[in-house]
């Protein structure tokens, strides 16, 4: 299982943001609140699950282990994590 982080730097609201990603929810859920990543900054309706970070936060992420990537990777755990996501999803509304 790894954190993945891409080389993308949207401006916005005066941040320069990227995206981080991971093999698992979980395990992006609990890296991105291991280094106080924002619960608010996940993106769970976007075209792919995952964290808007700043610049900043990536070199924390980054410090803290994550693996900074291209573009093939990212989208290859982006479509994972969308899988999950809808797993979950579904799975709930049958509960």
């Amino acid at each position: 299982m790894a954190i993945y982080v891409d080389f993308v730097q949207i401006k916005f609201k005066g941040h320069k943001w990227c995206h981080m990603l991971a093999d698992s929810l979980q395990e992006l859920h609990d890296f991105a609140a291991f280094i106080d990543v924002d619960a608010r900054l996940f993106h769970r309706n976007a075209s792919y699950p995952h964290y808007d970070i700043t610049v900043q936060m990536r070199e924390i992420a980054i410090a803290q282990g994550a693996i900074p990537t291209d573009r093939k990777k990212i989208i290859e755990c982006a479509k994972k994590l969308k899988v999950e996501l809808n797993d979950q999803i579904e799975q709930s509304s049958h509960s």
